[in-house]
């Protein structure tokens, strides 16, 4: 999946850029955080851990 679908996603479900880590960015909801590789390709296998963790649709 590509990065920039996958941040599309979460903020379509109300997540936000919080801030930049070591190779991540960090978005937060509020309550939680989701660290989102600096890749330009993220995993199959992440993106779907990701999108199942968060609920995001």
């Amino acid at each position: 999946m590509k990065r920039k679908d996958l941040i599309k996603l979460l903020e379509s479900n109300g997540w936000r850029f919080k801030r930049n880590g070591g190779g991540h960015d960090i978005y937060t909801d509020g309550n939680n955080i989701e660290p989102i590789p600096r890749h330009k390709e993220i995993s199959e296998e992440l993106a779907k851990t990701i999108i199942k963790r968060r609920n995001l649709k």
